[in-house]
């Protein structure tokens, strides 16, 4: 027997509308794909709200200029260690550097380490990627 199952879905002829477009601005090639990345997206949003072990990437920009603001991002992912997968840093100017940093851990936890980071004085931006370990979903 497969593990693929057919159903059936009624909606409204402008929300299908809507929808199309949406896959046809995406590239889907067809509303399953489509329909299949909106349920793991809602799916992985729930390993998050559930403090489950996630995986993402937080990004930040930053003045590595400003006062002791190296070394306290330094400290801080010191912190985290045991999250922290792996870190990229990107020289963008001459005042400013991007930071990728790849993490594994309870969502609670790398939420922190983001927080913590963004609350530095110098920081100029992060965002949080989150993303999932893939062992929970198909």
């Amino acid at each position: 027997m497969s593990d693929l199952y057919r159903f059936g879905v009624s909606l409204e002829k402008d929300l299908i509308d809507e929808f199309d477009k949406y896959i046809e601005d995406r590239n889907y090639k067809n509303r399953s794909e489509a329909i299949r990345d909106l349920i793991r997206g809602d799916l992985v949003k729930k390993q998050w709200l559930c403090d489950n072990e996630v995986a993402g990437a937080v990004t930040m920009s930053y003045d590595h200029h400003k006062r002791e603001l190296v070394n306290n991002l330094m400290d801080i992912q010191h912190d985290f260690q045991n999250l922290i997968i792996s870190s990229q840093h990107v020289h963008i100017d001459h005042h400013n550097c991007l930071e990728i940093i790849a993490v594994k851990g309870r969502a609670r936890d790398v939420e922190k380490l983001a927080s913590m980071l963004k609350a530095q004085k110098g920081v100029k931006h992060v965002a949080l990627s989150m993303s999932t370990t893939g062992e929970a979903l198909k």
